[in-house]
């Protein structure tokens, strides 16, 4: 598997990492088993974050004692400089560390700056001084941070979704961090679940020499098939590019990523899987979607307070309750047998 240099950070790894938000889901044991086969599978870069509750604790349990062979990304979400200091020594504790690899400004409402007025980035400079932090980081959800981050030169790596549903504009992220000797970790590879093709998403990475990959894993299956890549990468060929070509006519445009940062809803809507059920219905077997448990999660959009809390959230700017409404209309006529599904 080719080796990927996140840009001026220096950090050289296999095309293929460990995205930990998931492991918050299973047991201590089970996620440090995965850490652990992972690493023992050739990956080199996890990622996690301060608001992935104990993921940080099972990535802290999983490289103890062994720290150098690994780099370490996680995120704060503060919002004032003594936040960050505050989160960064939470984040140490429980990654079992005195030092992160990389640093990173969590889904970021704006790009950061020396002299904003916020502090933030002179507090950034700061941790690295002490050598708390070896890389600052920026992670984004809406085009115009990332461009900015980009622009502004200050940033050592960007982390941005990134699949082979990306557009123009999100592909030509990829062209201008290389240009800026900025690395770029790609989360969402598998965009929230809509691509459920391995090789063709791996495929998909590999045609760019400056993109590291973080794949959100939980369970045993899902990691040996990314490993697998390590020794038998998938190359791009006709048939997945056609593959590919018939997914995007399928499913750009405006859909649900599933990232829930538009969660808790007020009205209780589970909104990061019904905004995105009639897709859903169509990409995977649908019998799981139509459970009487699904099926009581979805009347909850009746309920629906029209609060545009959601939408006010939601990073990539779509009109969640109009979404909400269109997929719950559709799911309905699955229900009564008009709208035919596998």
């Amino acid at each position: 598997m080719r080796q990927v240099t996140l840009g001026s950070t220096g950090i050289t790894v296999p095309q293929n990492a460990f995205g930990a938000l998931p492991i918050q889901r299973v047991s201590t044991e089970m996620a440090v088993k995965l850490l652990r086969r992972a690493y023992e599978g050739g990956m080199r870069f996890f990622d996690t974050a301060r608001a992935y509750s104990d993921s940080e604790v099972k990535v802290g349990e999983a490289f103890d004692g062994m720290r150098e062979k690994v780099f370490i990304a996680t995120k704060t979400g503060a919002k004032t400089p003594e936040e960050v200091r505050s989160q960064l020594e939470i984040s140490l504790k429980n990654l079992r560390t005195d030092y992160i690899d990389i640093y990173q400004f969590h889904c970021a409402d704006q790009c950061y700056r020396p002299g904003d007025g916020t502090g933030m980035y002179e507090c950034m400079e700061e941790l690295k001084k002490e050598g708390k932090i070896r890389h600052i980081g920026i992670t984004a959800h809406k085009l115009y941070i990332a461009e900015e981050a980009i622009e502004s030169g200050l940033y050592e790596t960007l982390q941005y979704p990134f699949s082979y549903l990306s557009s123009e504009k999100e592909l030509a992220l990829v062209k201008k961090c290389k240009e800026a000797n900025m690395g770029f970790i790609a989360m969402k590879g598998l965009a929230g679940g809509l691509i459920n093709r391995s090789e063709a998403a791996m495929a998909f990475m590999t045609q760019f020499d400056n993109v590291l990959p973080i794949w959100g894993i939980q369970k045993e299956k899902e990691l040996e098939e990314w490993l697998a890549f390590m020794e038998e990468t998938p190359a791009m060929t006709e048939e997945l590019r056609t593959y590919i070509e018939k997914e995007q006519k399928e499913l750009t445009g405006e859909f649900c990523r599933g990232c829930g940062y538009c969660m808790p809803c007020p009205a209780g809507i589970m909104i990061n899987q019904c905004a995105r059920m009639s897709l859903m219905l169509r990409r995977a077997p649908s019998k799981a979607w139509l459970t009487p448990e699904i099926q009581a999660e979805m009347k909850k959009i009746e309920g629906c307070l029209h609060c545009n809390q959601c939408m006010s959230k939601c990073p990539y700017e779509l009109n969640t309750p109009e979404l909400l409404q269109k997929n719950y209309e559709d799911y309905k006529k699955v229900l009564a047998g008009e709208v035919k599904v596998q």
